[in-house]
């Protein structure tokens, strides 16, 4: 009942994750990512687990595919799992559960991966890749917002999607960008006003966190 991707941008080094589901607070439990070393998604039936796990290990220099390995070896409840990976060089694995009986397909693009589970056809994640790929020169989480926003219009899920995320990592080991949308009728419309709220004010926020002083004095 979700649908998701992974992306790295080549022309910064970014990385990031977009996701959304039908159930509530999938923020908190599917997407993680780290600056310089890559992202985790991880969905149905969610083990919060895997992301941490995953993150370290690509921190060691694990290749996505090496990394998609390590974490479904010797799991005895990976079979209910899906994840996808991207790499510091922008290699991308995924991996569905044999458990997983619902339509349920994968997709990789130049420096993208796109999962999803429970949902209308298996094209959905292929229609994200490819919305991805179309705007290489944009920002980073404004094509992974347009990637969601694709999934939804080849199929979506089988339920209402409620939630949404974006996850955005650059130079620092804070989020360059953490938006959520926990529950709403329309997520991913709010989760671009989100983004659109937030894109002007974002190098503001990275600034003051690393040179307040150089923002001057508040305004009286």
């Amino acid at each position: 009942m979700t649908f998701s991707l992974v992306g790295m941008c080549r022309r910064t080094g970014m990385f990031g994750a977009a996701v959304t589901t039908s159930n509530m607070n999938v923020g908190t439990r599917c997407p993680y990512a780290k600056a310089g070393v890559g992202a985790v998604l991880t969905q149905n039936r969610t083990d919060n687990r895997l992301g941490p796990q995953g993150i370290e290990l690509l921190t060691d220099g694990e290749s996505a595919p090496d990394v998609i390995e390590a974490l479904t070896a010797d799991n005895p409840t990976i079979g209910w799992r899906q994840l996808a990976v991207i790499d510091r060089e922008g290699g991308t694995g995924f991996y569905h559960g044999d458990k997983i009986t619902s339509i349920h397909a994968g997709a990789e693009g130049d420096g993208c991966c796109a999962i999803g589970n429970i949902i209308r056809n298996d094209k959905v994640p292929s229609k994200m890749i490819e919305a991805f790929e179309h705007t290489p020169d944009a920002h980073l989480a404004e094509r992974l917002v347009q990637g969601l926003e694709a999934g939804l219009a080849a199929g979506s899920e089988l339920k209402q999607i409620k939630s949404a995320a974006l996850l955005v990592v650059h130079e620092q080991d804070f989020p360059l960008v953490d938006l959520r949308v926990e529950f709403d009728r329309d997520p991913l419309a709010e989760l671009r006003f989100l983004w659109e709220t937030y894109q002007p004010q974002m190098d503001r926020f990275v600034t003051q966190v690393i040179d307040p002083d150089s923002l001057g004095p508040p305004p009286v």
